[in-house]
């Protein structure tokens, strides 16, 4: 799975970050979210469900491409 995020809807509320800090990090120009892992299988998948499923304003997302 790959994890794909709209930063245009991004507040900027850090849960992706907290939930999964090796996964997301923050913008330091605007706090927006960072991807930093494109893939992600076995234990990284469950915490990006995680963060996507917490997110508020539905900025992230998975796709099987």
């Amino acid at each position: 799975m790959r994890i794909r995020s709209n930063r245009d809807t991004c507040i900027g509320a850090g849960r992706c970050f907290l939930a999964a800090p090796e996964l997301f990090d923050q913008s330091e120009a605007d706090a927006t979210v960072v991807v930093l892992v494109d893939q992600v299988t076995g234990d990284r998948l469950e915490r990006a469900r995680e963060a996507v499923d917490d997110c508020p304003t539905r900025t992230l997302y998975l796709t099987e491409d």
